[in-house]
């Protein structure tokens, strides 16, 4: 499997989010609170919040909490104010880990961050240790069974993507942030499922992982996914198909 998008798509597959829906809307929220008071309540004009409510609302978040954590941003309402703070560090086997939160509380994030990197055999590094590794791009997958990768490949590039790549089951299709909306709408338009949507950090270069250390450093991203002030988790690795469908079937 390509490394791209490997924990989103293994997250994705394990469904972690149905699991734990209560924590994701809170995750959601913080993230729709930001980008209002950064850029302001309409999702026309500011589109980091329109890619924040757009992400809420394919997790089917309730139009209420939606619009309560907009007027958060704004300042209609009382509620904490969060910051957004990067953390960086090594997993398993040299595998580089970024991880992005939003927290009302900079030295509790620090402390369970760098105590989730302890425990699962990683340790946190220095700002900038590892993001150099790391490009920021839109990320799409989408099944080849909804579409020819010759059609796919037209498509997204008239719509300004960079690349199409395959992946597993998946056409992987990136893009810079600037253009991420846009080549959402066109495969929205077009009526193209996409199992993964989102602008995400892509690294240059992936480490591959036997079972034992991809167990561990699977282990380690869920782990930090699990901690309500973070919001995404990504990392350098990839794992052989058939690892990955031995690592699938567990849930431990």
């Amino acid at each position: 499997m390509a490394g791209h998008s490997h924990w989103a798509n293994i997250a994705h597959k394990k469904g972690r989010a149905d699991k734990k829906r209560g924590a994701l809307f809170g995750k959601l929220s913080r993230a729709i609170i930001v980008a209002a008071r950064n850029g302001g309540g309409d999702p026309a004009m500011n589109l980091a919040l329109r890619y924040a409510v757009d992400k809420a609302r394919k997790q089917s978040m309730p139009k209420d909490n939606i619009e309560r954590a907009i007027k958060r941003g704004l300042g209609e309402t009382d509620g904490a104010a969060f910051e957004e703070i990067l953390y960086e560090g090594y997993g398993v086997a040299g595998v580089a880990v970024l991880c992005e939160t939003l927290t009302d509380n900079r030295k509790r994030t620090v402390d369970e961050v760098r105590k989730i990197f302890e425990v699962y055999g990683g340790n946190m590094g220095s700002s900038g240790c590892v993001a150099w590794m790391f490009e920021r791009k839109g990320l799409f997958a989408i099944p080849q069974s909804a579409i020819s990768e010759e059609e796919l490949f037209e498509l997204a590039l008239e719509a300004g993507a960079d690349d199409v790549t395959t992946s597993g089951e998946n056409f992987e299709v990136t893009c810079s942030p600037d253009v991420y909306q846009q080549v959402a709408d066109v495969f929205e338009t077009k009526g193209l499922p996409t199992e993964v949507s989102e602008i995400t950090r892509i690294p240059s270069s992936v480490v591959e992982l036997g079972l034992d250390d991809g167990q561990k450093i699977l282990k380690l991203l869920e782990a930090l996914e699990d901690n309500e002030d973070v919001q995404n988790v990504t990392a350098n690795f990839s794992i052989p198909d058939d690892i990955m469908v031995e690592l699938m079937g567990d849930d431990d």
